[in-house]
Parts: C-alpha cells; structure tokens; sequence
C-alpha cells in the first residue's frame, strides 16, 4: 500500500513517481507487472486521476514504465529505473554537499563522510 504525505512540500506526483520507483528497487514491482489503472490508483489512494495521469507519463518519458495500447502501464527493465534513480541520488547528495559547504564544512571532511559510508557498506557485505 502506498502512503502519501499530502502535507508534504514534494508534489504529490512525485511523490507517487518516488514509491513506485522504491517499490521495483525492493522487489514489490518487477518487470514488465502491469500498474493500476489511473482511474483505480487515484481512487485508491485518494487523489485527483489527473496526477496519476502525470505520474505515469513522467515515468514513461523517463523510461521507467511502457504503455500497451488498450493494456494499461508496465514496469520497464531495471536499466532505466537505475538511471533515474542515480540522477535522484546524485541530486541529493549536491543538495547535501551545497548545505554542508555554507555550514563550513570543508571538502575534505565531505569526502571523509562519503568514504567512510562507502567502506561501512563494504564492511556490512561481507558479514
């Protein structure tokens, strides 16, 4: 079930756009799953089909997801889901690296922080 926070800055298409996008990381949606309809997804969750209808042509635009003609939406390849997902991460992290910079931290101490993330992960996968 997808919760949306409707107090939320982020638009409620993107954040519709993000759960699916996590959905198919994890495994809940897997290639070529066929979405809800946009009339029964909006009416599941609560809001306007027109987002919905947003969302979903975000997406295939992106190449996240394909439509069939008269079949409804499908989850694209994982290749495209990883590229967006890349470009969201990265966008974060120059958010992060932008708010670290004005609070004086200096670039060495920024790539110390990531190194240390990056080696901790290391460390978790070979338990």
């Amino acid at each position: 079930m997808i919760q949306l926070d409707l107090q939320s800055r982020v638009p409620i298409y993107e954040q519709l756009k993000n759960k699916i996008c996590e959905m198919a990381m994890i495994g809940e949606l897997i290639p070529h799953d066929q979405l809800p309809s946009v009339r029964n997804f909006a009416r599941d969750l609560g809001i306007n089909p027109n987002t919905v209808q947003k969302t979903y042509q975000d997406l295939e635009r992106e190449g996240i997801i394909y439509s069939v003609a008269g079949k409804g939406c499908f989850l694209s390849d994982g290749l495209h889901l990883s590229t967006h997902l890349q470009r969201q991460y990265l966008s974060k992290i120059a958010q992060a690296s932008s708010m670290a910079k004005q609070c004086g931290i200096t670039l060495e101490a920024a790539l110390d922080a990531v190194r240390n993330v990056y080696s901790d992960i290391g460390k978790e996968a070979d338990l």
